[in-house]
């Protein structure tokens, strides 16, 4: 099974409350881009996306399936993030 396979298994209930934060999006645009922003390619959701056009990080918090990698990837902490609130996150289908 691929991700994509994998990733149709699994259930979000969105927060009402967003529970990721970029803490400064000057960062973002201009310091981690030589690190080619490793919150972009690191979280297997793709909750993060660089905004050439806005010039700045996007983040679907919906998406996000609680594991924690953009916040241990983040070379400068950078995301402020923390699980949902309780009732909301994510449900696995197998386990």
């Amino acid at each position: 099974m691929n991700l994509d396979d994998l990733l149709f298994t699994v259930s979000v209930k969105p927060d009402e409350e967003v529970h990721i934060k970029i803490k400064d999006q000057a960062v973002c645009r201009d310091k981690c881009k030589e690190q080619d922003r490793p919150c972009t390619y690191v979280c297997p959701a793709r909750v993060y996306f660089f905004s050439e056009e806005e010039q700045k990080i996007i983040v679907s918090y919906e998406r996000c399936l609680e594991d924690g990698a953009c916040y241990v990837a983040c070379p400068y902490d950078n995301i402020d993030w923390r699980f949902p609130r309780g009732g909301s996150g994510v449900s696995y289908k197998f386990g």
